[in-house]
């Protein structure tokens, strides 16, 4: 059976760059897992997302999503095979997007991409996300019109799905919901999620691999499930002193979600 992605000695530039983006990147990442990747802004984290949603142009052949090229026109036929489409990415520029502030309803866009086929999904995904179908567009603040934005990208289902930064907009309440969302999608159907983020509050318990990468550069891809490879990595830090030291932490993350759900009458 097929890997949902694999990636062997990937090395990407962008026409007249000076440098590669990306340099000899190998990775594996099953079906029904939650990947996380880390690394500082301009590490090649969006370009590899972006590579595997074939957004970029990538013919080395280097990349294979569900077994096959994203970019060969036999994947292209397969891509929304059994109702799912192949691979689902969500980035932070949709909200930029000049027909995204225009005067139009978010029913409007809902029906616009199959609510009707997807009822049941979608109605569920509004309230997950807490969207009012009566919204009108340009007058949304921006983690309302993100929340569009996920109720319309999640409505059909995916077998891969590529997040970039979409939650930096959420409350820490819808944040929530969407990443318990994803969890339950993961357990219960035949699909995967890579999420590229630097916000961690909640994320504990909810990955089952880490992706760390620098400069282009794969540096460390852990088991996040094995306390073995886990714990070696945080004694490094621990010991290193070079870095920071990891001691006793303070989280604001269950206090600003209670707050917030007794704000909204959730608790």
């Amino acid at each position: 059976m097929s890997l949902a992605i694999e990636v062997q000695g990937l090395t990407y530039k962008f026409p007249n760059a000076p440098a590669p983006a990306l340099v000899d990147v190998s990775l594996e990442v099953g079906w029904n897992t939650r990947t996380l990747i880390v690394g500082s802004n301009g590490a090649g984290k969006s370009t590899l997302l972006k590579l595997l949603s074939g957004k970029h142009l990538c013919l080395t052949g280097n990349i294979l999503v569900d077994g096959m090229d994203p970019f060969s026109p036999v994947s292209q036929q397969h891509r929304e095979q059994d109702g799912c489409q192949t691979t689902t990415y969500l980035g932070t520029e949709w909200c930029h997007m000049s027909f995204i502030n225009r005067d139009i309803g978010v029913l409007e866009l809902l029906n616009s991409i199959g609510f009707e086929h997807f009822r049941d999904r979608g109605e569920a995904l509004i309230d997950i996300l807490d969207v009012d179908v009566n919204w009108r567009m340009h007058r949304l603040s921006d983690g309302q019109k993100r929340r569009v934005q996920l109720a319309m990208g999640l409505l059909k289902p995916w077998r891969l799905l590529l997040l970039d930064e979409v939650t930096v907009d959420l409350d820490v309440l819808a944040r929530s919901r969407l990443l318990s969302f994803l969890e339950h999608e993961t357990r219960n159907r035949r699909c995967s999620v890579v999420y590229a983020t630097h916000i961690f509050d909640g994320l504990a318990e909810w990955p089952d691999k880490l992706i760390h990468i620098r400069d282009g550069r794969l540096v460390k891809s852990l088991d996040y499930k094995q306390d073995v490879f886990f714990e070696q990595e945080l004694r490094k830090v621990t010991e290193s002193g070079k870095t920071v030291k990891l001691g006793y932490t303070k989280s604001l993350h269950p206090l600003a979600l209670s707050w917030i759900s007794k704000d909204e009458g959730k608790n």
